[in-house]
Formats: structure tokens, sequence, C-alpha cells
């Protein structure tokens, strides 16, 4: 299937659906992602503490499809923010993805409490100068935390993922990052472990056009402008995830399914500027 571009700053482009690989490890997850590959999925999401850079390196180098067409991107765990640490790692996962470098290379939450975060970024900074790396960004940032890396180092990352849903559409964070061409990444887009896929205004939407929940769900990440990073083993449901660039969600569609934003939506409380990920 063929994949629209979401663009940010200078040029940098992304697929605007992209394969989450959390707990797809080991052969089977490698199977899993390889299938993803081929059915035209071109961005993968890793990360360090995920424990499956491995498999996510042997889909690609299996692939038939040319390296320099995949975008693989990992992630920098909080208790390896100091700099020298920090270098040693994304090394680290360079050597386990069997790959000459990766495309993307974030740090997975901003650990503000320890306030080493500035670090790391410098140290993303370096492994991209030597090559290790293409592009560098963030994950759970909040806009202080992007503004201190932009006055600290003079660089704005190229994404931040963030929790994003119909739950918890983070609105002014989406504008923040459009403003200062950034794109923004959705985990967990289908709000996993929430009734989002069974909500009565999800299924009123899927139903009217003949898709179902979870596509409704995309094609309004789409319509919102993040790009939405869904995971699947089955590959009935990736290519469902992949086929939403047909869905023409009306105005009145996008209303009701905003209608659905709770004051704190919010998977499992993980405030970024409290939360510590290690």
């Amino acid at each position: 299937m063929s994949i629209p571009a979401i663009e940010g700053r200078s040029g940098f482009a992304l697929p605007a659906v992209g394969l989450g690989t959390y707990s797809l490890d080991g052969n089977a997850g490698t199977d899993a992602i390889v299938e993803a590959i081929a059915l035209g999925y071109r961005l993968l999401d890793s990360a360090f503490n995920y424990e499956n850079e491995g498999a996510v390196g042997a889909a690609v180098r299996r692939s038939s499809v040319a390296r320099d067409e995949l975008l693989v991107t990992s992630k920098l765990p909080g208790r390896h923010h100091r700099y020298d640490d920090a270098i040693t790692t994304i090394e680290e996962s360079v050597l386990r993805t069997g790959l000459d470098y990766l495309d993307i290379y974030l740090i997975h939450w901003p650990n503000p409490l320890e306030d080493q975060y500035v670090e790391a970024w410098r140290a993303l900074i370096e492994s991209r100068d030597r090559g290790l790396i293409r592009h560098i960004g963030v994950s759970n940032f909040l806009p202080e935390h992007i503004e201190r890396l932009r006055a600290e180092t003079g660089e704005l990352p190229a994404l931040n993922q963030i929790e994003l849903h119909p739950y918890f559409p983070q609105t002014e964070q989406v504008a923040y990052h459009e403003a200062n061409g950034i794109i923004t990444e959705a985990w967990s887009p289908l709000g996993r472990g929430t009734d989002l896929l069974a909500n009565p205004v999800i299924a009123a939407v899927a139903a009217e056009h003949g898709v179902t929940s979870a596509q409704a769900i995309l094609a309004w990440h789409v319509r919102v402008g993040a790009l939405p990073i869904p995971k699947s083993r089955s590959l009935e449901r990736q290519r469902e995830n992949l086929d939403v660039f047909d869905i023409a969600l009306s105005d009145e569609d996008m209303a009701r399914i905003g209608s659905l934003a709770r004051p704190d939506g919010r998977l499992a409380n993980q405030d970024p500027s409290l939360y510590q990920e290690f």
C-alpha cells in the first residue's frame, strides 16, 4: 500500500502511519515485522527498553525492501541520560539491530526530576554528527522541556512521540509542534487498555463509513495531523491499519469524536512533568 507523508521542517518527512513494535520480539516478532514491511510499512518504532531492537533489525535485514527505504526508530531509556552513558547506549542500540545506522533516535521520557535530559540531548546530537543516527527527536516531552533544549543547544527535535488518542487529544501540544515544525507521533493511538474501540460514538462513525473502529480512529489521527504507530501481530489488522487514507471523516464526524476528550485522559497517569522512566 502507498502511504502519504507527513512533513516537518527543513524537508524532514515520515510515512503518515508507522508500526509500533512493543512486544514484537523473538522469531515470532521478527516474522510479524517482516509481514508488516511487505504490506507497506516503512516506519518501525522500537526502544532500548522494549528489548526487541534485535528483532527489528533482523526483520529489516530479512525484508526484500531496500534498507534506505525503511526508517528504524529507537529510544534512550531514562537510566542512561548522562552523556557518556547515552553515547554508549546509542552505540549499543545500533549494534543490537545489526544495522549500520538508525534513522531516528528519541529520548524516551524527560525524567525532569533527574534533570539530565539536556545532557542526553547533547549525546544524541553528537551521535547524529558521528553518523550513528540520521535524525533526532524526543518522546513525551512537554513544550517547556523542548524550549529548554532549544535555549541550551540551539536544536529542536524533529519529532515528539506522545500519548494521543480521542480520549486524550493533546490539542495544545499538537498546535505547539505544528508551530515549530515538529512532527507529532502518537503512541497507543487506539487507546490501549481502554474501551475506546468499543465506544458507541466511534462505533457509529465507523459503521457510517463502512470501516472498523480502529480505522475510524486512525483516520481521526490523520485529520488532526498526528502520525499514529499502532501495533499488531495480526496480518489482517496490520493491513486494516494502513488502509485509512481514503476515509473521509466530515467535520461533524470530527466533532463527534472530539467530544470524547477527557480533562486527563491519560492511559496510566503518566504525566511527563512528574513521571519517571528508567
